[in-house]
This record gives C-alpha cells, structure tokens and sequence, in this order.
C-alpha cells in the first residue's frame, strides 16, 4: 500500500511544491491549510506521514503535534516539522511535543523524501504489530495497554566513538539515573558487544578517524537478533549525504554537532519509548504464536502445530528418502482417574505424562498432545524398529514409578498403550500413516493395555 503523506501548510506555495515532490515519487498526498483541519483529517483516516510546519494561525505546529501525539489513534503516526526556525531551543521544543524529525526551510527535494520513506516504513512496522496486538486483545489473549516491562531500569546505550573528548562529553550528558551508557571506540568490538548486551540504544559518531560509522550501521541491521534494535547517528554539518544514506539503510534518528545536551536527551528519550513499547508488542505476539501452537495444560505443541509439521517433514522424508515413524500414546484407564479422583488429579497425570515423554526423546523429534489423554511422538531419521524401542522404553518409563497428585491422593499407578507407525516407500500421506498409528494403538488396548504395538502394513 502506498505511504500517505498529510502536508500542513497556511501557504498555498508551499503545500504545491511539496506535493508535487511527493506525488513524482507516488505517495497517497492529503493537505491541509491549518493546524485545526490537520487534526480532523487525521481523526478521520489514516496518515502515515505529517509534514507539519511550525508557523501557522490560530494553532501553531507545536499544539498540533502535541494533540496528535496524545491522541490514542494518532500517536505512533511520524511528525516532520517543517521550520524556518533552526535554534536548538527550537528542535527541543517540538521533540517535547513529540515531532519525528525536522526540516529546515528552504526545504531540499532529496532530504525530504528521504526522512519520509524513513519513517513511513516506520510506521508500516508499528501498524503492522498493532493490528495483529489489537487481534489478540478482541479475543482475549494479550493486553496491550501501554504499560509495558523493562519501563523502570536505566537505558543502556552504547557509544561508538574513537575521539575521546567528544566521548565523555556525550556520556557525561547521558549518564545518570536515566540512562546508562557504555562507550567502544572499536566499531568491530561494537559489533560483538551489542547481541549480548541488551541495548536500547546504539549511537554511532560517523567522524569515527580509523572506521566507517554507515558500515556499522549496516551491520546491525543486516543482523536479525539486533535489526530491531534503534540506530542514532551523530554528524558533522556538512555531512548531508552521508546523513541521507545513513537514514537509507535504516538509521533511526540524529543529531548535528555541535551536540546541544537537551537536544540530545530529547532525542534519545524519544528512542527508547519507542523501542521499548516496540519491544512490548514483539513480546505479546511471541505470546501468541506459543498460545497458537501450545498445548496450555502440558506445554507441549498442539495438534494444530502437528498437522502441520508432520506434512513438513513427511515430504522431506519422500524428496530425501530419509525414515520416518511416530507413536501415538494413550494413557490406560484415564476416564476413570477423573471419574474417581476428579480432573484436578488428571491434570496433574497429564503435565507429568508429557514431562515423562519429553525426558525421554530427542530434542529433534516432536511431541504433540493430540486432544484428551492421546500423544503424539513424530520421529524423523527414525525406521519402524527403532522407533518400537523408543515406545518401549517410554512405555516402561510411564509404569516403572508411580505419578504424583498432591498430598491429599498421594501417588497413583499409570500405565499406557503405544501404536507405532512409519512412513512406507510408496503413495503414503501422513493422513493414513497417523491412522496407521492410531489402529496399532487400538491393538494395543484391545490385547490388554501397558503395551507397544508396530503397525504391521
């Protein structure tokens, strides 16, 4: 979907030339002639990007950045003031508001397309997460409040920067009961810092006299453990190109030296909120997908994950001519567990059953609850006989000590039937092998429990 740009504007020249620019590289342009409309439009349809200028009538850009950043449905929308303002005072004045970045009047075609791509796949990114978070909370299985973890501690930056003065000036601004920061002047030892060192923030001086700072930067984005993790790049004034590939492969903001000490603050505050409310709805989607895929009661993955797996790896199986069995296990007499003992109890024998299974077979294959008191054990790399030894030595696992329920019952004796089956050399699918299994399995009970059938076909 095409990025779409709102351009704020009192002045007619202005709004037409910057939708021209912006049209030639096929944005979605929406304009507006004050800050009062900006705001109606943006309640009522999506912006992805607002280019804002600061001197308008009746609601400078400031108060119109301020209520957008405080409205639930606009506050992850990007802001670029478009000033002719260019003091320090000025940029951390609309930081506070909430303003992205800023451009400086005259405004340059290439600086300006280049910071709206920026952060218009910025917030492709941020909806993208919402949408799926704002799922999750309609049925019930995240919360995404803007309370979030990790919101207590300090920061912790890391400084890349080989000229020592400029260094501790930096980190005398930064450290304190906010943030923490840690200085490399070694990009390369950087690099190696940074997977471990659970950073919110990596700012890299690109006047670095013995390495390219854009190279780090590139770095850490080409790595998938740290591409999420927020880039600040520190400049020299007469640096715009560098800057503009710098915002390119993915920088996520800057600052011009000299360094202004509240600028910089401002500008780093802003990065770690947003890394961390990031980091909030990356964590509740993780959650998600193991709810998906989990089994709640025994942690084990579910039939769904199975199904799907097992279609997986049987097709390998066929392309590379490799072995392939299961095991389908059913705990003996488990209705009458609950009956007798209540569910309580049969929960507890089936998280210890699947704690059994789980000891018990390698870290390659999978166990699965199938539903009920029914497992699943897949197998790869494994022929019949030896995945009949496997049910064997699970089987004996299950029965050779009693299970624990609680004090109140004590201890009970569990046994279980195994049916095995293995992928044969023909027009099998994992369809008729799992039936396979699961007719072994019914051999098993029907000759008597506590026992391992092999499919016999």
């Amino acid at each position: 979907m095409t990025a779409r740009v709102l351009v704020v504007d009192d002045v007619d020249a202005n709004v037409k030339l910057l939708e021209k620019w912006l049209t030639s590289e096929y944005f979605d342009v929406r304009t507006a002639r004050s800050g009062r409309e900006a705001l109606q439009i943006c309640a009522s349809e999506r912006a992805d990007v607002v280019l804002l200028d600061v001197m308008m009538p009746a609601m400078d850009g400031f108060e119109v950045c301020r209520r957008l950043k405080a409205a639930p449905s606009t506050q992850h929308t990007p802001v670029i003031m478009v000033t002719a303002l260019d003091q320090p005072g000025d940029r951390v004045k609309g930081l506070m508001a909430g303003a992205d970045d800023f451009l400086t009047k005259p405004v340059d075609d290439l600086a300006l397309i280049t910071r709206v791509k920026n952060l218009a796949r910025l917030k492709m990114l941020t909806d993208e997460m919402l949408m799926r978070a704002s799922t999750e909370e309609r049925l019930g299985l995240a919360d995404t409040g803007n309370s979030f973890g990790q919101a207590g501690r300090r920061a912790r930056i890391l400084l890349v920067e080989d000229r020592g003065r400029a260094a501790d000036r930096i980190v005398n601004v930064l450290n304190g009961d906010e943030h923490e920061v840690e200085h490399e002047s070694d990009p390369p030892s950087a690099l190696l810092r940074i997977p471990d060192g659970n950073f919110d923030l990596v700012i890299v001086s690109l006047s670095l006299k013995r390495s390219d700072g854009l190279r780090l930067c590139s770095q850490i984005r080409s790595l998938d453990r740290i591409r999420h993790l927020p880039i600040m790049i520190i400049t020299e004034p007469d640096e715009d190109g560098r800057l503009l590939r710098g915002l390119d492969i993915g920088v996520n903001d800057y600052t011009v030296r000299p360094v202004d000490a509240n600028e910089l603050l401002a500008r780093v505050r802003t990065q770690v909120k947003r890394k961390r409310y990031t980091d909030h709805l990356r964590s509740r989607l993780e959650e998600t997908v193991e709810m998906a895929i989990l089994d709640p009661l025994t942690a084990l993955h579910n039939r769904r994950y199975m199904t799907s797996h097992l279609k997986t790896l049987f097709q390998e199986s066929v392309e590379r001519s490799k072995a392939l069995s299961l095991l389908v296990l059913d705990i003996d007499y488990f209705k009458a567990i609950n009956d007798s003992y209540g569910h309580d109890a049969g929960d507890k024998v089936l998280r210890e059953f699947a704690a059994r299974i789980r000891r018990n077979i390698r870290g390659l294959d999978l166990a699965c609850r199938l539903g009920g008191e029914e497992f699943v054990v897949v197998m790869p790399d494994t022929d019949l006989s030896k995945a009949y030894l496997v049910g064997e030595r699970l089987r004996q696992c299950i029965a050779a000590s009693p299970f624990y329920v609680g004090d109140r019952i004590g201890t009970l004796q569990v046994t279980a039937s195994v049916g095995v089956a293995a992928r044969e050399f023909g027009d099998g699918t994992p369809d008729l092998m799992l039936k396979r299994a699961d007719q072994a399995l019914y051999c098993a009970k029907r000759d008597g429990r506590n026992r391992v059938v092999a499919d016999a076909a």
